[in-house]
């Protein structure tokens, strides 16, 4: 297991952060609440190895991430009867990441929760603007193999 000194979430990993709320841990990963949750029920799910971000990321762990995810998005859906949940992970300070290991947010969400909108609700991004970008983005996908 590949584990950082200082990560706050590799504590968790090893077991020496006494206030987490643990929900669900395997072989590849653990979840827990957060200390400060968006919204009740709201868990994150951490790889075991310490993973900076989604760029660092493996096939085989993403996968793995994935089901866990998905599994325990319907255990909060049967325990807790959410209105809609949120599945959030971001990568870098400016797309709000604090701790740098990986990690997903599944967040419940109910209509007047603390949470707020997640998206703007409008963009000024012109046509040639979004044309430039889909084109470099197509452009990059052809490389990895997509059509």
């Amino acid at each position: 297991m590949i584990v950082e000194t200082d990560c706050p979430f590799c504590a968790i990993v090893r077991r020496e952060t006494p206030d987490a709320r643990e929900v669900y841990r395997d072989g590849h990963v653990v979840a827990f609440f957060p200390l400060k949750p968006a919204t009740l029920g709201h868990i994150l799910v951490v790889p075991l190895d310490h993973i900076p971000d989604i760029w660092s990321l493996d096939g085989e762990t993403a996968a793995h991430l994935a089901r866990v995810t998905l599994r325990l998005s319907h255990v909060v859906k049967c325990a807790i009867a959410p209105e809609g949940l949120n599945i959030i992970q971001s990568n870098g300070a400016v797309a709000t990441q604090t701790v740098p290991h990986l990690h997903t947010h599944i967040v419940p969400r109910w209509s007047r929760d603390e949470m707020g909108r997640i998206w703007p609700t409008e963009t000024s991004y012109s046509e040639t603007q979004k044309d430039e970008v889909w084109e470099r983005l197509r452009h990059e996908c052809r490389k990895v193999g997509g059509e």
